[in-house]
């Protein structure tokens, strides 16, 4: 198995990470069914906070 002699450094590996960046699709977003606001999978409504038909709380971060 092939072994990198020597290490990537920071300024190459961010170049190819931005060069890979347009290379994703587009984030998918859906209605919520209570509120019908847009929002994306997985996550809780910011609008109303339900997610998967029950209240949860908000995060203490946002």
């Amino acid at each position: 198995m092939g072994v990198p002699k020597k290490r990537t450094s920071k300024m190459r590996r961010d170049r190819r990470r931005a060069a890979n960046s347009n290379l994703r699709v587009a984030v998918q977003v859906s209605k919520c069914p209570n509120c019908k606001e847009p929002v994306m999978p997985h996550r809780a409504c910011s609008a109303c906070g339900q997610y998967k038909g029950r209240e949860v709380q908000p995060s203490a971060g946002s």
